[in-house]
């Protein structure tokens, strides 16, 4: 498995995507119907699972940390690391189920499926971790307190940790991982036939050396 994912042309390609996904995570849009301005929508997912579905699972694990390191070179971090390691975390539960299923089935329904897949857990995830990790590391920046209020000046709903992260979290990952499949459904067939015609450039010029 390393042999077939530490080629010259993958290695590249994790890069190329993990630059890519790392500019992309700058430029946030705030939901503030939705979550509180902290939180912020990009869509540095969809490079990631473009080399998910690409190149495997394993991949897209390796391109969500370049992407992170990316990131902070552009731009270091001004909430203790918490929003990298959450956007890391969270990125690989939606990446790593998407790329596994597409691998399983690709096809345009194992394709559907990993996103709604890979939606779901990272929403799962997003809010059993940030209710349990996330918040609450947070919370030596902003006091808990300010961030259950942000999310009440929301939706009066919002009374304590777990209300938040299941009103506010909850639907902004939804919306998050419906943007990003949607946008990797459009793109993914045109950059897949990208990729599969430097595989055969490369083997053109291997068997031309032979």
């Amino acid at each position: 498995m390393k042999e077939k994912l530490l080629t010259t042309k993958n290695v590249v390609l994790m890069g190329m995507f993990g630059a890519l996904a790392g500019v992309l995570m700058v430029f946030e849009v705030p939901l503030p119907f939705l979550a509180p301005s902290f939180y912020g929508l990009d869509i540095s997912e969809v490079p990631v699972l473009v080399g998910s579905f690409a190149l495997g699972p394993v991949a897209g694990v390796v391109t969500e940390v370049v992407k992170i390191l990316v990131k902070l070179v552009i731009k270091p971090t001004s909430t203790g690391f918490v929003g990298e390691l959450a956007n890391l975390t969270f990125g690989c539960a939606m990446v790593v189920p998407a790329g596994l299923i597409y691998k399983l089935n690709r096809t345009r329904k194992g394709a559907v499926l990993g996103l709604a897949a890979g939606t779901a857990l990272m929403t799962v995830a997003a809010v059993i971790g940030n209710a349990l990790v996330m918040l609450p590391f947070y919370s030596n920046f902003m006091p808990l307190d300010t961030i259950i209020a942000a999310g009440a000046a929301i939706n009066p709903a919002v009374s304590n940790i777990w209300s938040f992260v299941i009103i506010c979290v909850g639907p902004f990952n939804v919306l998050k991982g419906v943007v990003v499949s949607v946008i990797t459904a459009l793109v993914y067939k045109r950059i897949s036939a990208v990729i599969h015609n430097m595989g055969n450039e490369e083997s053109g010029k291997l068997r031309s050396r032979i």
